[in-house]
């Protein structure tokens, strides 16, 4: 039957009980039916506000409940999204929890509880420098300056963290050390000019062992003597010192250079006299062997023929004799004189006309004159003879015509 039909006793649909108005429904009425429908919507059973029982069929669950299982969730979630993070190829990651150390990490991605526990990461590969600078007293009581740059990495990320509360400044302090005790150690020659590497090695190598002394998780790549000067009071004193010095090894390596010329040059002059004294000695001794061994034969053939013998050797040795002289000696047959004829005198009479024929100057005449050939003497000795021979047969016809 309709709400509004006698025997309904005035029910609305709204539930409100027995009106007898035909108004509008109560504003927190509406608000109290649309709350129990929600509630019906999640699965719980209630009552109106005053805490009144659920007029659904059936058990549900509780609203309140769920929502913060939800909520439970999402901060679960997030919580383990906060955990996660990324440990690059040159960095290493020491993980604390509550304040002792855990484990370290390698390059990837890690997760690790937040709060729980606290993640620092750690370049292990990038070269930090640290320079350094002082005035120091060297072995000789010379005061110098000097300026160094130590290069260095993180080796151990574990001890640079945890080892030593503050790394640089240690570092600062085990340098200043390092570089006191070697250049109090040395001289001040060395430690300004030529000593300057074998000093940036000595200053490395004992860093290295302060460091290592500490365990302070750091390794020493190389360090740069950058500069070491003596005071600028006395700069200019250093520098006339360093010239002289290099003026001095200027001449030194002068001298080497000279030495170096000479000494060969005179080794080869006296190894050239001991060979031509050495071929001299072969000459003559085979010379001597020669005419031992030609007078053996000389003998032999004497031995054979006296006579003949002794006047072949008479021949060749006024032969030897005479064919190095410009005097020439001739036999005429006509008379017991011998003929003089002096061919340098003659050659000097006809050198003018060969000059002229030649058409050469005076002076070269003179040149020629003394520059005759053996040929040119024998070809002058032979037409003197001729011209002999041909006068010596006049004179004889003339006296016979007589």
């Amino acid at each position: 039957m309709a709400w509004n039909e006698p025997g309904n006793n005035g029910r609305d649909p709204w539930g409100g009980g027995n009106r007898n108005d035909q108004g509008p429904p109560d504003l927190d009425e509406v608000v109290k039916k649309l709350q129990q429908g929600l509630n019906g919507l999640f699965g719980k059973s209630g009552g109106g506000s005053g805490g009144g029982s659920d007029s659904g069929d059936g058990p549900g669950f509780d609203f309140s409940g769920k929502v913060v299982g939800v909520f439970a969730l999402i901060a679960l979630i997030a919580y383990g999204a906060l955990g996660l993070y990324k440990v690059d190829e040159q960095e290493r990651a020491v993980v604390l929890r509550f304040g002792q150390f855990l484990e370290t990490k390698t390059p990837g991605l890690r997760w690790n509880a937040p709060i729980i526990d606290e993640v620092n990461k750690v370049n292990v590969t990038r070269v930090r420098t640290h320079t350094s600078q002082g005035v120091m007293l060297t072995e000789d009581e010379n005061i110098v300056d000097v300026t160094l740059a130590v290069q260095y990495v993180i080796s151990s990320p574990q001890d640079f963290l945890l080892n030593v509360r503050e790394p640089e400044v240690t570092l600062t302090h085990a340098t200043d050390s390092a570089v006191r005790h070697v250049v109090g150690s040395a001289e001040m020659t060395a430690v300004i000019s030529e000593g300057r590497e074998a000093l940036g090695v000595d200053v490395q190598q004992r860093l290295q062992d302060y460091l290592d002394n500490y365990v302070a998780g750091l390794r020493i790549v190389k360090v740069n003597l950058e500069n070491s000067q003596p005071p600028s009071q006395v700069q200019p004193a250093f520098d006339d010192v360093i010239k002289a010095r290099e003026d001095e090894q200027r001449l030194k390596n002068q001298a080497e250079a000279y030495s170096n010329g000479v000494i060969p040059e005179s080794r080869g002059r006296a190894q050239r006299v001991l060979e031509e004294a050495n071929a001299y000695r072969e000459q003559v001794v085979a010379q001597a062997q020669g005419e031992a061994d030609r007078f053996l034969k000389l003998l032999a053939e004497y031995r054979k023929a006296p006579e003949v013998t002794r006047q072949r050797l008479y021949i060749d040795a006024v032969q030897e004799v005479m064919q190095r002289s410009s005097k020439v000696m001739v036999d005429v047959d006509s008379g017991s004189n011998i003929m003089y004829l002096p061919l340098d005198r003659i050659a000097g009479q006809v050198a003018p006309s060969i000059a002229n024929q030649n058409r050469a100057s005076a002076s070269s005449v003179q040149q020629s004159a003394g520059a005759l050939t053996p040929g040119d003497l024998r070809g002058l000795t032979d037409q003197v003879i001729q011209e002999i021979r041909s006068r010596q047969t006049n004179d004889s016809q003339r006296g016979s015509i007589r």
